[in-house]
């Protein structure tokens, strides 16, 4: 098939406009075997044996995905025309293989993830009054890969003068963060971290200072410190962090409290912080509102970052996922099987953030995309 005719059928699928082709390398497209028909119901089912692109660009503001490779295979798509315009409601594809793709845009965070970033940059959002969509939206979280979780994270804060230079280094051990084990070392005498009742704090020399604010304690996943006896040191036992319940129960709680947040003295900190770490994740759900999947297997990941205050890149050498599901904008989105090599950068622009997925490659098998409008009980709407 010709390559400006693929190109069209994947502008009227995909809703999205591809970039512009002056260069001849650029969205070159095939399909092999195509058929369609119309069924019973008054939609056309296009069936395509084989997609494959190359060099292809696609924009739908403001969104800009760019796939060096695509393969897809046993293709499956039914439109509707609706006033005289034909409309996509639904692709299935048995599997579909990539190579350098890269998603970019604008961070959309859920409202729960919002409003903890609101708290660390002293943003008022206390009046902000949850719906029960929300609520509904805060029992989602789900971070199952978190309670396996072994690494180290290490930072580096230089010319922080608000408090010293240090090189800091959190272990995390079977799912947990033991401030007892966590160094914080500079010029003079070290520095201590831990968690108490009023939040994560250093212990320095010129006294203690709070990096980050609890609204209120307890907290789930929380073991807070323990003062020592008269006779015995000041402190007996730093505090831990059981991640998945500690993060769980941060993102449930969404909305803020009266001075929870990080401290003006973490946010300057930040800007002067580089950040590097490896961890490996257990397996099990992950859900976020809008989106769950299942991590099989060990995860090894790695966190670098020049200023954690400008944003940081996360890249996994191995995924493998099943049985995902997401929903956006009304389009019920998942796939069964899926494995991949890819990176995550987090850009912090002022207020607003974006980010950038890269692929480097990832197969995914059982594809399917539903744009089916749904009437109230849950049938298709017209």
């Amino acid at each position: 098939m010709t390559v400006s005719l693929a190109a069209s059928l994947i502008e009227l699928a995909l809703g999205s406009e591809l970039g512009a082709s002056g260069d001849a390398g650029r969205n070159r497209c095939t399909l092999e075997g195509v058929t369609w028909q119309s069924m019973p119901d008054g939609a056309v089912e296009l069936r395509v044996r084989r997609f494959e692109a190359m060099a292809l660009r696609l924009a739908s503001d403001p969104f800009v995905l760019e796939i060096g490779r695509i393969d897809v295979r046993e293709l499956v798509a039914r439109l509707r025309t609706e006033a005289g315009v034909p409309r996509l409601v639904s692709v299935q594809a048995d599997k579909a293989e990539c190579s350098g793709l890269k998603l970019d845009g604008p961070l959309v965070l859920p409202p729960q993830i919002q409003k903890i970033r609101e708290a660390s940059q002293g943003v008022d959002a206390s009046a902000a009054t949850p719906t029960v969509a929300g609520q509904a939206a805060a029992d989602a979280w789900r971070l199952a890969p978190l309670n396996e979780a072994e690494g180290t994270v290490r930072g580096q804060i230089t010319d922080a003068h608000l408090l010293f230079d240090a090189d800091v280094t959190v272990p995390i051990r079977h799912g947990q963060i033991d401030f007892n084990d966590a160094t914080v070392e500079h010029v003079g005498p070290d520095s201590r971290m831990g968690v108490s009742r009023m939040g994560i704090y250093v212990d320095a020399p010129n006294g203690r200072s709070y990096l980050y604010q609890f609204a209120a304690a307890p907290l789930a996943g929380v073991v807070f410190e323990h003062r020592g006896t008269l006779l015995g040191p000041w402190v007996s036992e730093r505090g831990k962090l059981q991640l998945q319940a500690f993060a769980e129960s941060m993102l449930r709680q969404g909305r803020r409290g009266p001075g929870q947040g990080q401290t003006q003295q973490a946010r300057l900190l930040l800007g002067r912080t580089s950040l590097s770490g490896e961890l490996r994740l257990g397996e099990g759900l992950v859900a976020v509102p809008g989106l769950q999947v299942h991590l099989e297997g060990r995860h090894a990941i790695g966190v670098h970052s020049q200023s954690v205050g400008r944003g940081l890149k996360v890249e996994m050498a191995s995924l493998a996922a099943r049985d995902a599901a997401a929903a956006w904008k009304g389009a019920q989105m998942g796939f069964d099987r899926a494995t991949a090599k890819l990176a995550i950068e987090i850009l912090v622009e002022g207020p607003a953030m974006r980010f950038a997925l890269h692929v480097e490659n990832g197969i995914a098998e059982g594809l399917r995309i539903d744009l089916q409008r749904r009437g109230p009980d849950g049938g298709e709407g017209t």
